[in-house]
């Protein structure tokens, strides 16, 4: 029988920065043993490149995603939920874990900020590494 992986999806309005970058994180730092999702309420017409060239600076290509809308067969696959902004308009369904992360968002900004907001979203997926169980070596 295969391994069952958690699986986490991470939200935010236009898909295209912080949801982008945590989803990079969790991918590089859980090694694949992690499901990854992400998607927005109103995704943009492309992923922030300065989010792409900072998350680049440390090793993690997200340059080949694209912004998405989330759907109801995501949610109801995943086991975390985690927003970044998106208000009223993330979804919520019983049984699921979620997390609300209170980010500085990165449209528009120049690369020093988006720094800051990258090293943020490393930390907080650190945390939530380690708030799943142990993940195998």
């Amino acid at each position: 029988m295969p391994e069952s992986r958690p699986a986490v999806l991470f939200l935010c309005v236009h898909n295209a920065g912080r949801s982008q970058m945590a989803a990079g994180w969790l991918r590089h730092l859980a090694g694949g043993h992690v499901e990854v999702f992400s998607g927005g309420s109103n995704p943009a017409g492309q992923i922030n490149p300065v989010a792409v060239e900072a998350m680049a600076e440390v090793g993690v290509d997200i340059s080949a995603e694209a912004p998405k809308i989330w759907t109801d067969d995501v949610v109801r696959k995943v086991d975390v939920v985690v927003s970044m902004g998106c208000g009223d308009t993330c979804p919520v369904y019983p049984g699921k874990r979620y997390e609300d992360w209170e980010l500085t968002d990165p449209a528009g900004e120049g690369i020093d900020l988006v720094r800051r907001v990258r090293d943020e979203i490393k930390d907080h997926v650190e945390t939530l590494i380690s708030s799943l169980g142990p993940l195998p070596a």
